[in-house]
Formats: structure tokens, sequence, C-alpha cells
């Protein structure tokens, strides 16, 4: 393997990423640039990770915004799929790496780099997505795993590397959970978890208020949405971002977009994760009440096919893909007409559509009634119903012959 001389590393200030620059440094000799992408986890979050990182023995440390684009060109276009993984989970941690690793790669180019290096586990799905990534944008560049390689294996040997090479660091051995954060979700992984049978305790959740502990009084928002994307909430005119960030302030207070699932990984095991989506759950709910009013039934039924498929194109990390790409334009086409207002009504954990209209919308209230109307001809069913039932007629006299 030739030489590597500088290695971006996706860096995020936690244990991990702390403990991969020093044996970057040892370990290939290499110059360890750290980029840190900004996609909503925090300010808290991000505050003196410039300073820790030249601390750890980074040359450098670029920190991109990435909200406004993360939302605009990842987390809208997999809305207007319908993209849900096995039925519940509003892929947050999923819809994020794409954007981090391609900015990553970005970085790299930039500044002349050899090398891409990442903190995820060999365990789990984020090296898939990262790796995938890198691979379909930077094929040139070498990709270093530190958890494939390294005889780390603990978080007390990650503190004691650290400390053996006084490099400051926060964590401790008290941290029992694993968390991921963006501006559409915050995962919680481990601690009680891991055992299917215990309850998620109060720890388990970071973000939202309990549902039970939510205010006893309803609260209602509007969302209008042009062509399959929130473009206003509660008759303001957002950014995609803002947008979101406003109805996560909502759903945090009412309790909204909490899961407790066990989801299969890429890899074959099975994780146990409770996760939190407040307004992206808000915004699930809008666009499916616009679809309810505008698609006909084979455009829906073809929505959920395509939402389905590209639920695991994305989990699996195969975003800058042909396919991927292909599905994400038939959604796009489909949400031409997926424009009108919904008003959701928020309490104790719920999100319940309750009003909405579209100019473009396919009901008409004169053929729905179960009163007398002029428009619908009841005798016209029979003839449709014998022409829809004739291959069952057919079979069925055959069989009597």
């Amino acid at each position: 393997m030739s030489k590597i001389n500088k290695v971006v590393l996706a860096y995020s200030g936690g244990l991990d990423t702390s403990a991969i620059i020093p044996w970057l440094k040892e370990n290939y000799d290499c110059e360890v640039v750290a980029f840190v992408a900004d996609v909503g986890q925090g300010e808290e979050e991000l505050v003196g990770i410039k300073e820790k990182a030249i601390a750890s023995g980074a040359s450098a440390c670029y920190i991109a915004d990435l909200k406004e684009e993360m939302v605009k060109d990842y987390i809208y276009p997999s809305l207007k799929t319908g993209a849900i993984y096995e039925g519940k989970y509003l892929l947050g941690t999923s819809m994020a790496r794409p954007i981090i690793a391609k900015a990553q790669v970005e970085c790299a180019l930039e500044i002349g780099a050899d090398a891409l290096c990442h903190g995820c586990t060999g365990k789990g799905n984020d090296q898939v997505r990262f790796e995938g990534a890198f691979a379909a944008l930077a094929p040139q560049l070498t990709v270093i795993a530190p958890w494939r390689e390294w005889n780390l294996r603990s978080r007390e040997a990650l503190l004691d590397y650290l400390a053996e090479r006084n490099i400051p660091c926060t964590a401790s051995l008290e941290k029992i959970y694993s968390r991921d954060a963006n501006a559409w979700h915050v995962s919680t992984e481990g601690g009680v978890l891991e055992n299917t049978w215990n309850a998620p305790n109060e720890l388990c959740w970071v973000w939202t208020k309990d549902p039970q502990q939510a205010p006893d009084v309803a609260e209602t928002v509007s969302v209008l949405v042009e062509k399959g994307e929130v473009v206003a909430v509660d008759g303001e005119l957002m950014t995609p971002y803002n947008a979101l960030h406003y109805l996560n302030g909502k759903g945090i207070e009412h309790g909204i977009g909490r899961i407790d699932i066990v989801e299969n990984r890429l890899v074959g095991i099975k994780s146990r994760g409770c996760y939190e989506t407040p307004g992206g759950t808000i915004m699930m709910e809008a666009l499916r009440a616009v679809e309810q009013l505008v698609l006909d039934k084979e455009s829906f039924e073809f929505r959920q096919t395509i939402g389905l498929k590209a639920s695991h194109l994305i989990y699996d990390g195969r975003w800058f893909t042909p396919l991927c790409q292909s599905l994400l334009a038939a959604a796009n086409t489909l949400a031409q007409d997926v424009t009108g207002e919904v008003v959701i009504q928020l309490y104790k954990g719920q999100a319940t559509v309750t009003q909405k209209r579209s100019l473009n919308s396919l009901y008409s209230e004169e053929f729905a009634t179960f009163g007398e109307d002029d428009v619908y001809d009841h005798s016209h069913a029979g003839g449709f119903i014998r022409l829809y039932s004739l291959a069952s007629r057919i079979r069925a006299l055959n069989s009597q012959k």
C-alpha cells in the first residue's frame, strides 16, 4: 500500500474520534485533518470542537454548515418517497450520512488529502453508508476504518489510550448510551435497551417531552405543502431547515415522534433503538394527507412501492446509486400535484390530521356524498363489476364443466 500523507477524518469530538487522531498519526505517520459536519446536532456539541481536535493532534479542523442543504436536498426528497424503514423508522441517521460523506470528500479533494477516515464500528450500518458514498464519489482515495484495525475494544481502553498520551477528553465511563443527533432526529441505543424486556427509562428520551407530561390542551399547526415540500408553517413562509426547526419545537413540547423499535441492520444484527423525530413526524403526516387528496389509486400504490424500496436503499447507504436517484426522480414527478394545506392537532404524543384541502384534490363531495346527488348513476356499477370480475366468472364456469 502506498504511503498515506494526509487523512481527513469525520470528526465528532467524541471519545472514538478523539482517540483516532493520535492513532492515525502513530500507525500511519500522517497528517490528520478533522472534518466536522454541522447537521443540526446542537450548538453545545460544536462548542470548542476545533480546539479539541487540535489538542488531540489534528493539524486543522474544518466545520461545514450543512443544515439547510441536508433538509432541502436529502430530507425533502426522501419525504416525497414516503420512505419509512420497516414501518416505523424515519431514517434520521441514514439521511444525514450521504451529505456528511459528500462534504468530507469535497474537503479531502480541496486540501489534497489522499485518504478518508471514519469512526464507525464494524457492527453497524454507518460504515457501509460512509464507504458506499466514498466509493461512489472518490474511489481513488484510500479509506481507513480504525475499528476494523486497532485492538481498542472498550471505552475503558480508549480512555486509557488518551490518558497515556495526555490528551484531554470529557468522556467518562458513566456514559452508557450511544446517541446520534441531527436536525431531523435523536437516536439512543445501548444501556437498558440492550435487553428487549426492559422498558425504556427517562434517560432513553433526551429531546421530546414525556407525552404523559405534555400539555393537557391540544395545539394545532397549519402546514402548507407545495409540490411535496413544506414551504410554510402557521402562515409564515420558511426555508426547509427553518420549517423543520419550527415544527421540532412544537413537536418536542407535545411529545411527538417517539418510537422504540428493534430493527434489522444491514450486517445482519438486530438492534434496538429509541428514536425521536418530532418535526419530521408532523411533516410526514402533512405530506401523506395531501397525497390522499391528490393521488389516484394506482399512483398512490406506486408511491408506496417507491417508499418501501427507497427506505431500504437509504438505510443501506445506497444514496449515490442510479437506482436510488431514479426512485427519487419518480417520487418527485408524482409530487408535482401534491400541493395543499393541512391542519394537524398535536396532543400527548399524537399528531392527527384534522383538516386538509388542495386545489388539485380528486375528492369530490358531489360524488362521495351519502345523500342524494345528480352526478352518479348507481346502475352503472353493475356493468363495471361484471367486467371487473369477468376472469373470476370464466374460471368458475370452467370449473363447473
